[in-house]
């Protein structure tokens, strides 16, 4: 286990607003099937993506409901990567900059996430084999 590299990343773009999200989601997705620990700072809009009042909804123009249309919510993603991670004995460490979950009102996360600071990015990228911070532009 002590060869298991870290990865720290940080993200900064709000869900369902660009394909960075997705994008950002299949890069943590590979981290973890390669066997590397992911430790995430969600920083400015980031910081909804696990929001735990997130709630799917329909489409009335195609005539369906929020079942059949099976929006994808960015906090259940997040859950499937914490679960993908335990079955593989990885950490996956997620925390939400609270300053920016305070000024969205989006406080209540998915279990599993925490609040913290930028200070725990410095502390992430300090101990991480490497860090990638993926940018709004």
């Amino acid at each position: 286990m002590k060869d298991i590299k870290t990865l720290t990343f940080a993200f900064m773009d709000p869900p369902f607003e660009n394909e960075r999200t997705v994008t950002f989601f299949r890069i943590l997705d590979a981290a973890l099937d390669r066997g590397a620990h992911v430790r995430v700072f969600a920083y400015e809009g980031a910081a909804a993506l696990a929001f735990a009042q997130q709630q799917a909804h329909g489409n009335s123009v195609h005539g369906r409901d929020a079942k059949h249309e099976s929006h994808p919510l960015t906090k259940d993603w997040i859950a499937a990567l914490q679960e993908k991670a335990h079955e593989k004995s990885l950490q996956f460490d997620w925390v939400n900059c609270g300053l920016c979950a305070d000024e969205r009102g989006v406080n209540d996360s998915i279990k599993g996430c925490r609040r913290g600071s930028p200070a725990d990015l410095w502390r992430y990228a300090s101990e991480s084999f490497n860090t990638l911070i993926i940018g709004t532009r």
